[in-house]
């Protein structure tokens, strides 16, 4: 056994323990299931979000990190907008995710690299090398050691490169009261976590199509539930998992985000407000010399 798979087997021993311990959420069974509705549109809206964010008609030639790579849906956007592409996520199910995507689309591929590691991990990450893009979405919140997490994601961002991260907001007692409401969920036996989803985020789809009842549009509401968030690729029901049992969760302000990276020789290129508890995002560039 090498010591590559050494540190695997290291990592998923790890990630089952707090799974274990209702500490984390396992985010790689929820895009499991994920892909078995995943279609060629839902590709395409990822891609389209990539070169909107950026900002660049394609990836081409560029060397693309996915830190947390989930579905493994933006390292296969990233992969046929030309990039040379290295995911990773520190969640083995979300590791086979990545990996299916690949034997489905580029297999055999040497162009695009799948592991299972840490971005709490330091020594991992500066294995890495250096990347024209590092992608990061929605996921260094979960770590359970954010701002270590967003340290460690701006090591592999070569010179002149870009940072493209989302973090969610913090709405202080809103924010508090949802961490409470995930670790519940991530305690609770398997059985019983659907039905909290549904009794938690009850309230607010009510709401939601109360709205769109009285504004004469109820198909907005219905469209919510069989079209996908062109943002992310995710369906509105796996969207409810996700959020209700992310855990571990943390949140940040984007000054906080801001001067976090101006520190370290970043400059903000573009950011896309989110709203009320949502992720912001963000892209930075590299002014001063990358170290390392």
């Amino acid at each position: 056994m090498t010591t590559t798979d050494l540190a695997m087997r290291g990592e998923e021993a790890r990630h089952a323990d707090e799974v274990s311990r209702g500490e984390r959420f396992e985010f790689g069974k929820n895009w499991a299931r994920f892909l078995t509705v995943l279609s060629e549109e839902r590709i395409a809206q990822a891609e389209q979000s990539l070169r909107d964010m950026l900002e660049v008609p394609s990836l081409s030639g560029a060397r693309f990190l996915d830190i947390g790579s989930g579905s493994g849906l933006f390292s296969l956007a990233a992969r046929r907008l030309g990039a040379d592409v290295h995911s990773f996520d520190y969640d083995p199910d979300s590791v086979g995710c990545t990996n299916e995507l690949k034997r489905r689309y580029f297999p055999n591929d040497s162009k695009w690299h799948v592991d299972q590691g840490s971005i709490l991990d330091g020594g991992f990450i500066e294995g890495l090398g250096a990347f024209d893009v590092v992608y990061s979405w929605g996921v260094l919140h979960h770590t359970g050691a954010m701002w270590q997490a967003l340290d460690n994601a701006q090591r592999p961002v070569a010179a002149h490169g870009r940072l493209f991260i989302a973090i969610y907001n913090d709405m202080g007692s809103q924010s508090a009261r949802w961490k409470r409401i995930k670790h519940m969920y991530s305690r609770l036996p398997q059985p019983l976590r659907s039905p909290f989803a549904v009794a938690v985020s009850l309230p607010e789809e009510l709401k939601a199509f109360a709205r769109a009842t009285l504004s004469g549009r109820p198909q907005d509401y219905v469209r919510a539930w069989t079209q996908y968030d062109p943002s992310r690729g995710m369906s509105h029901w796996y969207d409810i998992v996700d959020w209700v049992g992310g855990y571990p969760y943390e949140y940040a302000k984007a000054d906080a985000v801001f001067a976090f990276y101006k520190q370290r020789g970043f400059a903000l290129e573009k950011l896309k407000m989110g709203g009320g508890l949502g992720c912001t995002e963000y892209v930075f560039s590299r002014t001063a010399p990358r170290n390392g």
